[in-house]
């Protein structure tokens, strides 16, 4: 697929997508909602962690309001269903790590796109807006999903109804996000945490996601009876072998992610 509003990079095993529509700060539109799945769906052909990020001087301002389609014209409901679903499921279901680098601004459906990543590493300059209030909407990409697991229902309602702007430091405190870092370190740290997790074992990174997900919905047996089966699952990789065997010879384990 030609890419028109995303760049895709590969570098160490790293899957880079690059939001591309500066002008806009990344405003999303159809064409780019369906190059992000597209990208996403294909990540673990390339790499063994996919990095999502912004061009210029945000990470997403959410729908592009200045989209062909205004939001008066769209039928938001089958919007949501047939382009937002897909792509929001893709980045949540991928079996590889998914790191969601915010240099800027996230607001409306950007920021709960990058809410639907593994993790979230933000510089401090970002900012966090569930915007959809103020031009009378509910919270949707997700967000009504992600905000009450990750800050807990009192914070969720807040951010809805306020539509107020959260630093990167509170979303850091809150446990919306993984970690805020200073602006002029910010790449560097990108890049370590991503390369780190490219060089780590990524079927147990798999099996680890899917533990937590779980937690949600089960109970202590269940969550227990689970634990017992992946890590059954994840004592038959490559990548235990290797794990253990370096320990043994005291060297760094080289995965092979299986």
């Amino acid at each position: 697929m030609n890419y028109e509003t995303i760049l895709h990079a590969v570098e160490n095993g790293v899957v880079t997508v690059t939001l591309n529509r500066p002008e806009v700060v990344n405003g999303l539109n159809a064409q780019m909602r369906l190059e992000i799945l597209h990208a996403v769906k294909h990540a673990p052909e390339f790499g063994r962690v996919l990095v999502m990020t912004g061009a210029g001087r945000g990470f997403c301002s959410g729908q592009d309001l200045g989209d062909r389609r205004t939001l008066a014209d769209m039928d938001l409901e089958r919007t949501l269903r047939e382009e937002y679903e897909p792509m929001l499921r893709a980045i949540y279901e991928c079996p590889i790590p998914t790191l969601a680098a915010v240099n800027g601004a996230a607001a409306g459906a950007g920021a709960n796109l990058a809410l639907a990543a593994d993790i979230v590493i933000a510089a401090e300059s970002a900012v966090f807006i569930q915007a959809f209030s103020r031009i009378g909407l509910i919270p949707d990409a997700g967000g009504t999903y992600w905000l009450p697991r990750q800050i807990g229902f009192s914070r969720a309602m807040g951010a809805a109804l306020f539509a107020d702007r959260i630093s990167a430091r509170q979303a850091e405190s809150w446990g919306m996000i993984w970690q805020a870092v200073p602006d002029d370190g910010f790449q560097e740290v990108i890049r370590d945490r991503a390369e780190y997790l490219a060089n780590g074992p990524t079927a147990t990174y798999r099996l680890i996601k899917d533990a937590l997900r779980a937690s949600f919905s089960n109970d202590l047996a269940e969550q227990l009876n689970l634990e017992a089966s992946l890590q059954g699952e994840a004592g038959r990789t490559r990548d235990f072998r290797e794990g253990i065997l370096a320990f043994q010879q005291k060297r760094p384990p080289e995965y092979e992610g299986r």
